[in-house]
C-alpha cells in the first residue's frame, strides 16, 4: 500500500495582502519550505495566521489538501492554480477527506498528529480566488481539506510520508462532519455521531452542540 506523501510543505507569517482590491492581514499566502520545519503545538515555525479569532491555535495547528483536488479546480475555475493555492500548510497526495476521520493519528516525520475537524472555508479564500462564490463551491465540493493538532513535536519536511499509526473507531470521517455540517444540518442523528468522536475540536464541538440544541 502506497503511503500519503507530503508533495508541498508550506508556511507564511500573516502580512497585508492586496486581493481583489481590498487589503486583508492574513497568512493565506505560503511558500513552499526548502528543508525541514519544526511543528510545534501551535502550527510550524515560520507560519501563523492573520484572523486569530478563527484560525490557527492547537486544534488548527497543520491546514492539510489534497493535491488530487487541484485537478478539479483548475477544471472548474478554468484557470492554473498556484502552489498553496489554499493556503494549506500540507499539500499533500493520497489522502482526501472521505480517506482519515476525525480523531486519526499519523506520524509525520518525527512529530505525531491528529485529525480534528474538516477546513471551512472563509472570504479570505474567495478572495484570493477572485470568486464570491468560492466558499460555496468549495463547500458544496466538499473538497475542504482538514485540520490536524500537534501531539507529538517534532521535525517536518517535504517528501515525508503521512504515516497512519492509529485509525480512529468512531469511524466519522470529515468527508461525513462536512455533509452533515454544510447539508444535512437537521440530521439529528447524523449530529449525534459527530458529536460522539472525542477528538473533534472545540470549535466544531460547539458548532454541533447548536445544531443539537435548535433541533431539541
Amino acid at each position: 500500500m502506497t503511503l500519503p506523501l507530503i508533495e508541498s510543505l508550506n508556511i507564511g507569517l500573516p502580512r497585508k495582502e492586496l486581493l481583489q482590491g481590498k487589503e486583508y492581514f492574513t497568512g493565506i499566502v505560503k511558500k513552499s519550505a526548502s528543508g525541514p520545519v519544526r511543528l510545534t503545538m501551535n502550527g510550524f515555525e515560520g507560519d501563523g495566521v492573520g484572523d486569530t479569532k478563527h484560525h490557527g491555535g492547537p486544534d488548527k495547528a497543520v491546514c492539510v489538501y489534497s493535491l488530487e483536488h487541484y485537478q478539479y479546480w483548475e477544471r472548474t475555475l478554468g484557470t492554473k492554480l498556484p502552489d498553496a493555492a489554499f493556503g494549506e500548510n500540507l499539500t499533500v497526495s493520497g489522502l482526501q477527506e472521505a480517506d482519515v476521520n476525525i480523531g486519526d493519528i499519523f506520524q509525520l516525520g518525527t512529530a505525531l498528529v491528529q485529525v480534528s475537524q474538516p477546513r471551512q472555508p472563509c472570504n479570505t479564500l474567495a478572495a484570493r480566488f477572485g470568486r464570491s462564490d468560492m466558499v460555496k463551491l468549495v463547500v458544496d465540493a466538499g473538497r475542504t481539506g482538514f485540520y490536524m493538532r500537534m501531539l507529538k513535536e517534532g521535525v517536518v519536511k517535504q517528501g515525508d510520508a503521512l504515516s497512519l499509526v492509529k485509525k480512529d473507531d468512531h469511524a466519522i470521517t470529515v468527508a461525513f462532519a462536512n455533509s452533515v455540517f454544510h447539508h444535512n444540518r437537521k440530521d439529528s442523528d447524523g449530529i449525534e455521531r459527530v458529536l460522539s468522536a472525542p477528538a473533534l475540536s472545540a470549535s466544531w464541538r460547539e458548532s454541533f452542540e447548536k445544531l443539537r440544541s435548535q433541533l431539541a
